[in-house]
This record gives C-alpha cells, structure tokens and sequence, in this order.
C-alpha cells in the first residue's frame, strides 16, 4: 500500500476493497481544514486520480479546492489558494478530461477566487475567459468574483464600467455585495469621492439594490483614511437619514478616526450615540478610545475606559495594555505604567509579552529609574521572556546616554555569552556614546568590530562618529568618514548636521574650531546656509572679535545669501556688548534700508545697548519708535525699560511706568518686582518695597535667590538686622540656595556693622567649593582683626579656621 493511501486509509470503511476518489477526497477535506495535510499529499492525491479510470464527482473536487482557498497558513503548507490553482493546472497539463468530471460554473468560481487571493487577478480573468467558451452560464457568484479580480488587478475603472452597464449582458443581477466590491476597491486606493458617487448613483436609480451598512461603511472609512473627517461624518448623518443603520464597524471606524485626530469630545458623543442605538461596544471600541486619550495626557478617562471595558466581560488584549503602556511612558508616567503591566497578571488578563516589556522598560530608561529597569530586566527570564537584542539595546543605550559605560560595556558583552548578536542599533548607541566623551579610539574600535561581523554602518553611525571627530578636532578622520560614506552610497550628512555643531562649537566659545569645520562644508561644495553663517558670527561675536563676524557677514553676502533679522541682531548685540552701541545702530538703519523688518528682538537689544550706554534720552526715543512701528512690546522689553530707567536715576519715570503696567493688567515677572523692590529700597519708599515683596505670592509668582539677596542687602544696609537673618532663613526655608557674592555681601556688612558673631555664623557657610571668600572679604578681615587692629580682642568668635588673622601684621 503507498505512503499517501496508507494516509487515509483511516477515513476509508474497511469493507472497501478498491481505492475510492471520494472518500479520498472527504478525507483530504478534512486533513485541509484541520491544517495537517501537505502540499506533497495534494500533489499525490491527484497523481492517483490520474492513475485511476472512473472519473472523479465535481462536488468532491470542488469541497476540496473550497477548503484549500479558505485554508489559513500552518505547519503543514503555506498558501492554500495557490496550491489549489497548482493543482488544476497540474490537471489541465495532463489532459485528464476522461478521468475528471466536466467542471462547473462553481468550480470556475472556486478557482477565479483562489486567483484574487493569491494575488494572480490576472489568471482568475483568464479562467472567467474559458468559463465563457466552455459555454456555462454565469451567476450572481461569478459576477461578484470577477469584479473581485478586476479589481485586484487594478481594473477598477472597468470594473465600475461593468458594474453599471454589463452585468444584465452576463445574465445577473447587482446586488449590495457587488457594489460592496468596486466601493471598497476605489476607498483602498484614495477615490472615496468616486465611490461617494457611485452610491449616489445607485440610490437615484432605484430598483431592486439598495445599499447596505456595508457599503457605507466603507466609504466613511475611505474618506477618514483620506483625512476627509468632514465628509465622512456628513456621510454618516445622510446614511442615518436614509434609514441604514449603523453597526459597530461604522462606529468604530468613526470612533478611531476622531481619537487619531484628537477629537475627543466628538469621539465621546459617537460613543454614547452607539450605546443609545443599542450597538455595543467592542474590544476595537474601547482600544481606540483608550488611546486618543492617552496620547493626550488624559489619563484619568483613558484608566475609566479600561475599567468599563472590563465591566462589559471584555478582556483587553496585549495590543490594547502596551499601547496604553507605551503613551504612558511616553509622557513620563512609568511607574503608572508598571502598575497596569503588573496588573495584566495579577487580574488574570493577559500575559505580558516581549513588547510589554520593551515598552515599560524603555520608559523606566528614560526616566533614570535604572534600578527598575534592572529589576524588570531580571524578572523576564523567570516569567518564560527571552530577552532578545531590541531588549538589550535598551538597556545599553540608557547607561550610554548617562555616561556609564562601564555598565553598558558588560551587559554588550554578555549578550555574546547569552547567543544574542548585536545589531546595528546597539552598535549605533555605543559608538554615539563613546563619541560624547571623546572616547574616539573606543568608537572606532567598536566601528570596526561591527564590519568585520558582517553590520553595515548606517547613516547615524557615520553622523556619530563624524560629530565626534569635528567636535574634537580631528578634522581630516572627519573628512575620510564623509568619504567612505559617499562611496558607500550613503548620503552624506546635511548642512543642518554641520550647522548643529558649529553652534555648539561657538557657544563653548571655540569659534576656532568651528571656522575650520566651516571651512570643510565648503570643501565638499556645499553652500553654507544662513543659520550656519548665523552662528558662527554668533561665535566671534562671543569671543569679542566683531570685525571678524563683519568679515562673516560678508562673504555671507558675496554668495548670494540675504542676511536676515538673526544675522543683524546678532552682529547688533555683539557691537552693544562691546560698548560700541553707534555701530550697532549703523547696522540697526541698515536693517531698515535692506527692507529687512527689525523684531521685537532687535530693539530690546538697541534698548539694552542705550541703557547700558547712560543714553537714558535715546532709548526713551527708541521705545517710542518701536511702538510707532508696530513692533510687539513683550515682558522683556519692559524689563530692560525698567531696569535701565531705575540704572540711570529715573526712578520715578520707572515706577510711574511699573503702575501703568499694573493698571493694565499685565502678567509681570519675579524679575520686574526685583527691579522695582530694589529701586523703592534705593529712593527710600521702603514700605511699598515691603508691600510689593509680600504681594508677591498674590500675583502668582514665587521669590528667587535674587528676589531674597535685594531684600536682605536693604534691609542689613539700614540696620534691620534681625530682619534681614529672618529673610535668609526663609530664604534657605523655601529651597533657594544663597550664592557665594550674597554670602560674601552679608559677611562684610556684618562685620562692617560690628556683629562678629553673626558674621562668624556666614563665615563657616563657606566650603570652598560653591561658595569661597573674595579677596574684598579677606581684605576686611585683615584689616580688622590682625594684630593691633580694632577687632584684634575678638578674634575668638569667628570659626577656628578663621583664628589666624590674629597673627597677621
């Protein structure tokens, strides 16, 4: 007996003593639908129905091709659709037509539909071709699958066409399942307007079809995937008016396209809608509405929904915790997130997997908690989750970030040991680590190890490495990693790339540096663009080399690139700081002459420049320049009229100003009431400083370090001692920490004031570390407390570190 009829001799009664094709076939059927038969066996069976002389029946054949076109993928054979049409070419070759019965139109319309699955449109429309020169006649079913290859093969113009003008011809009649077809055809390829319209078609004719749920809801669906929500909520409502009802695939196709926009509140109206028609909520409903509002931050409604989900007997699936998980994190909120992955367990829901994990784990990561991190990490071999490279990564790249490369070393090198390679990624976040602590032998060497394990560099390993070498000044390696990508067929780093470092560079002050990378760009023939220009005169502005940031601002001229209101604010603030505020106002009319709108910026820096100049008149004059000329006047700019007017003896003109701001209702800043409480103290209205310090928390703000320092300085400067050693405490009180000038500010004044003790209280605050004496500080005590000198007796009540001064001459 072979191996295949021993197979199924199993299904064959024991009283059969010759081999029978229907119950070979009733067999297959079976194996088919359990997923243990294999394409070998289909392939046997039908080489012994070519071996055997009575003919095969049709309906055996056609249950068993049924069940291969509606068979899911399994162990056993892949793809049962296009082993079926395998088969009947296979039958077609041999020319079998004595041992196979004549086929049927439902034969035909198996096969036309195992085509469309396996993705051969164009062979179901060859076998409708012979199903017409084998003279049987269609039906509904046939139809309906031809329109389904049509469109397959993008046909679906002609599909339309033989929708509403042919079918009568083939002797059948639409109905709401082929009109289903061509919608959903045209929505899959963004012509939901068409498939609108051909709704509108059908529902003026009349007659027999009337459009069902199903193809409405597939409209509204195409309009929200083409972000149309306007006309597929207009949709909605007409299909409502035309008496259809919806079902919860209209809803949730709704409901998920409000929560993606962040429509919230229509999404919650559709909701209750739902509920009120009777049309319960399902798993996709509630997913849908738990993450609009977690990717809003909303999560007191998003943890609502759960609890309502679970209320109806649905159990959310993985999908819907990790994607609550993951906006969690995303936000910030990991520990509220561990909360719901470890309730996925305990309330016997579903079991975390390796994404759960990754999820939480990557947000323990960014958030520092390493010591979770680690704990979760360990916990994953014991719950039966094999940590895999993705999980490693993480891992590697949170200690990378924060400079441990010690710990991220280890665990890269135990991913070997443990059988897991790394790949491009944890490559990627060693180097880039490496390269931030100018770590540059070890990135290579790492760079290296990758290649010669068969890891390609990518774009962001040559970028890391690049920065890393212009950063730390090996400018020709930085060229030759620009090279080999090129060669490479990577595209080399952008000008934005370049741009980036060299305002680093320029903010650190190392315009040197940044003039030489500068320099490169130009090498590779790339044009410089203005933010690049920008910073780097923003450099020599920086370093006090002005004429060189002119010299910037030329060539940036000469290759045919306008300076903007960023380049003459920069310039402009480089001559005020300098004290050469006529030049700065030269490029200010400048600006004017070029057309080229000055900012709210550039006159606070004009403003700031004038004050600072004793030119109190101009700046008066500027200020009402730029309120003639429309400009915005913001809160900084009413900081530096205040602090310059207050600066330059116009204390009245400042507080008149600072009253009028009042009466306007204007959010004033902590740093405007510094001003005025320090300008009051200063023209002896100590009570209205008083008043407007204890004002402070009602207008919402809080007090600062500077807000504290105004206020004891004053108050130690007329006397008030005890108030002023309040006001530090309150200071300390309130988390602001006094900076070394205020403790070297209180020390002299106390001694200048003969309090020894209090002043020894301040002296032992110094560390030497954040806050040290300064040399007027020294200066005093020598002078007061060495030998001979007026405090020589009471040398003993300053610190003991401090005693020496008594030996000092």
């Amino acid at each position: 007996m072979s191996r295949f009829h021993r197979r199924f001799s199993s299904s064959i009664s024991p009283r059969a003593r010759s081999w029978s094709p229907h119950f070979a076939f009733a067999a297959a059927t079976e194996r088919v639908r359990a997923g243990t038969l294999t394409s070998e066996d289909a392939h046997h069976l039908f080489d012994q129905l070519l071996a055997q002389p009575a003919p095969v029946h049709v309906r055996s054949l056609n249950g068993f091709l049924a069940a291969l076109a509606r068979a899911p993928d399994s162990a056993s054979f892949r793809d049962g659709p296009a082993l079926a049409i395998a088969l009947f070419s296979h039958v077609c070759r041999e020319e079998s037509g004595q041992r196979m019965a004549t086929l049927t139109v439902h034969t035909y319309g198996i096969l036309m539909d195992c085509c469309c699955r396996a993705r051969l449109p164009e062979l179901g429309l060859a076998l409708f071709g012979r199903l017409l020169r084998m003279g049987l006649k269609t039906n509904e079913i046939i139809c309906s699958t031809l329109l389904k290859c049509l469109c397959c093969a993008k046909r679906t113009n002609e599909a339309v066409n033989l929708l509403l003008h042919w079918m009568s011809d083939l002797g059948c009649v639409t109905n709401a399942f082929s009109y289903s077809i061509v919608l959903k055809s045209l929505c899959d390829h963004s012509r939901s307007q068409e498939a609108l319209d051909l709704l509108q078609t059908v529902a003026k004719k009349g007659g027999g079809c009337s459009l069902d749920v199903v193809a409405y809801s597939t409209i509204i669906h195409g309009f929200f995937k083409e972000g149309k929500i306007g006309k597929a909520c207009d949709l909605f409502h007409e299909m409502m008016q035309q008496g259809v009802v919806p079902n919860v695939v209209t809803y949730n196709s709704i409901i998920d396209a409000l929560c993606k926009a962040r429509a919230m509140d229509k999404a919650e109206l559709f909701l209750r809608q739902m509920v009120h028609n009777g049309v319960r909520p399902d798993k996709v409903t509630y997913t849908s509405m738990i993450h609009g509002y977690s990717t809003l931050g909303r999560w007191k409604e998003a943890t609502k929904m759960f609890r309502q989900m679970t209320s109806q007997g649905l159990i959310p699936d993985t999908f819907t915790w990790n994607s609550f998980m993951a906006s969690l994190c995303k936000h910030g909120r990991s520990k509220e997130a561990a909360e719901f992955f470890y309730s996925m367990t305990a309330k016997g829901h579903q079991k975390p997997d390796i994404v759960s994990y990754s999820i939480l784990l990557h947000g323990y990561a960014s958030e520092g908690c390493f010591a979770d991190m680690i704990n979760l990490f360990n916990s994953m071999e014991s719950n039966g989750i094999v940590a895999d490279c993705h999980v490693r990564t993480i891992l590697i790249d949170a200690y990378a970030k924060c400079g441990m490369m010690d710990e991220a070393m280890l665990i890269f090198t135990e991913m070997a040991g443990q059988g897991v390679s790394p790949d491009v990624f944890t490559f990627s976040s060693v180097i880039a680590a490496f390269c931030r602590m100018g770590r540059l032998a070890d990135a290579i060497e790492k760079f290296n190890q990758m290649i010669s394990i068969g890891i390609q560099p990518n774009a962001v390993v040559y970028r890391s490495l690049i920065q890393g070498f212009c950063t730390h000044g090996d400018l020709v390696k930085a060229k030759e990693l620009v090279y080999e990508m090129m060669n490479k067929g990577i595209p080399r780093p952008t000008i934005a790339f370049f741009s980036s470092i060299i305002n680093s560079l320029c903010k650190e002050g190392r315009v040197s540096d940044a003039q030489a990378i500068f320099d490169l760009v130009i090498h590779f023939s790339d044009r410089p663009d203005v933010i690049m220009f920008n910073s780097l005169m923003d450099g020599y502005c920086l370093v006090g080399k002005i004429e060189k940031a002119m010299r910037v601002l030329d060539s940036m001229v000469s290759v045919g690139i306008e300076p903007n209101d960023v380049s003459y604010n920069t310039l402009v603030n480089g001559y005020s700081r300098s004290g050469r505020i006529d030049d700065g106002l030269i490029l200010f009319r400048e600006m004017l002459h070029k057309r080229v709108k000055p900012t709210t910026v550039t006159y606070n820096i004009i403003l700031d420049g004038l004050f600072r100049s004793r030119r109190t008149v101009a700046a008066k004059k500027m200020f009402h320049e730029m309120i003639e000329s429309g400009t915005t006047v913001n809160i900084s700019t009413y900081n530096i009229l205040l602090g310059g007017l207050c600066g330059n003896n116009c204390t009245d003109e400042a507080i008149v100003l600072f009253q009028k701001l009042g009466a306007m209702n204007m959010k004033l800043n902590i740093a405007i009431l510094n001003i005025m409480i320090n300008a009051m103290y200063k023209v002896q209205r100590k009570e209205e400083a008083n008043e407007l310090f204890a004002a402070i928390a009602t207008r919402g703000l809080v007090p600062n370090a500077s807000t504290y320092g105004i206020m004891i300085r004053n108050l130690l400067k007329e006397g008030s001692v005890e108030e002023a050693e309040n006001m530090f405490s309150s200071m300390e009180k309130s988390g602001c920490a006094p900076s070394s000038r205020l403790i070297n500010d209180i020390i002299r004044m106390m001694l200048e004031k003969g309090e020894i003790v209090k002043a020894g209280n301040y002296m032992s605050k110094v560390d030497g570390k954040g806050i040290s004496l300064e040399a007027s500080t020294i200066s005093l005590l020598v002078s007061l407390f060495s030998r001979n000198r007026k405090y020589q007796d009471k040398i003993k009540l300053l610190p003991v570190k401090y005693q020496f001064f008594d030996g000092v001459s």
